[in-house]
């Protein structure tokens, strides 16, 4: 980021601090701007909006789950550099919780924790238990989403089977493996659609721990106004 403020500034023949003072208070005024906006769809539009893959093989799904971190500065403190320490990445990150309807539009975007989160406190601590789910909706996710137990009565989690205690899988559970494996990338397409915002390149700065889950929910939002992930 600092190199980017530098080129910025160089294009524009301003000062760096000059660039901060320009981005930090548009970053928050657009972010105040979409924050009024719903981007949780209702029962009805994710009907009419879903694609023939799902209607074919799951139709009660009502949104597909999944997490992602981005790298960040190495604080000073220990205390700190260990909560955002992810074992995952083995670097220090910070972890959000993204939900897409199966259209691919994202209808739920967390704000950023700490990397050394798990993915069932992430769903607790996030908010996503408040949204509207009704009674015979399918949550979508990975098999690292351990939570059916707290989704709403009747709401049900479609994660892929676990092998358990058998040396391999039936055919039958290759083929849901497989099944949900080819529609749950959509999830992955819609976060690297934020993630390909330049300002997630590289390492943040501390200095941007300010405004980074504005940043995050902007980026999130720009996405839904971009060319359809998935044509129905």
């Amino acid at each position: 980021m600092p190199f980017k403020k530098r080129h910025l500034a160089h294009l524009y023949g301003l000062a760096q601090s000059t660039v901060s003072r320009i981005f930090i208070p548009w970053i928050n005024f657009i972010y105040l701007k979409f924050s009024h906006i719903s981007i949780w769809p209702s029962k009805a539009v994710v009907m009419e909006t879903m694609p023939a893959d799902f209607k074919e093989k799951f139709p009660s799904t009502r949104v597909i789950i999944d997490c992602t971190e981005v790298r960040c500065e190495m604080p000073s403190s220990l205390l700190l550099n260990s909560e955002l320490f992810s074992s995952y990445k083995s670097h220090v990150t910070l972890k959000a919780l993204v939900g897409i309807a199966p259209s691919g539009a994202i209808t739920f975007v967390s704000q950023l924790y700490t990397g050394s989160i798990s993915d069932r406190e992430i769903v607790i601590r996030s908010g996503f238990l408040s949204q509207k789910l009704e009674d015979g909706d399918t949550v979508m996710a990975d098999k690292g989403f351990q939570i059916e137990d707290l989704l709403p009565l009747g709401v049900k989690l479609n994660i892929p089977p676990f092998l358990g205690g058998d040396s391999q899988m039936s055919a039958e559970d290759v083929i849901r493996t497989q099944q949900i494996a080819s529609v749950r990338i959509h999830v992955e397409r819609a976060i690297n659609r934020i993630k390909n915002f330049r300002i997630w390149e590289g390492v943040l700065p501390l200095s941007l721990f300010g405004v980074v889950n504005q940043m995050w929910s902007v980026c999130a939002f720009l996405c839904n106004c971009q060319d359809p992930l998935i044509s129905v």
